[in-house]
């Protein structure tokens, strides 16, 4: 019987993009090498390591939100969790990354919030922003009443 440990599918990186990682942070190691190939048991330990170090970074970041007696995580709890588990290198980096991102994606949540908004008030029949309040008659009725 075999007591190698098997990984749920849902957990695994997609390895399309582990390589992509891989290949990439090598070539700008070093520039001079700019075909590097990495052997799929190699890509298999980056997946895997990465897997484990998300484990172990969300179960502690977990911890601390428990502590603070909430359910919910927040980007604090794993900038102190990473500190925690002795990687704080790593805070001003993923700080600097998570402002590009909340800036570059800002106005996307305002912008959904509004057409899911329009899609409601379609849905129910209610006035839209277009018409200003008034409904369109639909195919072969007159608008008489």
């Amino acid at each position: 019987m075999e007591t190698e440990k098997v990984v749920a599918e849902a957990e695994e990186l997609p390895k399309a993009i582990v390589r992509r990682v891989v290949k990439d942070t090598l070539s700008r190691c070093s520039p001079e090498d700019s075909d590097i190939n990495v052997h799929k048991d190699a890509l298999l330990a980056f997946s895997e390591s990465a897997r484990i170090f998300i484990h172990y970074l969300s179960a502690t970041a977990n911890d601390i939100c428990k502590e603070s007696k909430r359910q919910t995580m927040n980007a604090d709890d794993v900038f102190k969790a990473l500190e925690d588990i002795e990687f704080p290198e790593f805070v001003g980096p993923l700080k600097v990354s998570l402002s590009e991102f909340k800036r570059k994606n800002g106005g996307k949540k305002v912008g959904s919030a509004q057409n899911k908004e329009v899609q409601k008030k379609r849905k129910t029949g209610g006035p839209s922003k277009k018409s200003g309040g008034k409904s369109t008659p639909k195919k072969g009725d007159t608008g008489e009443k």
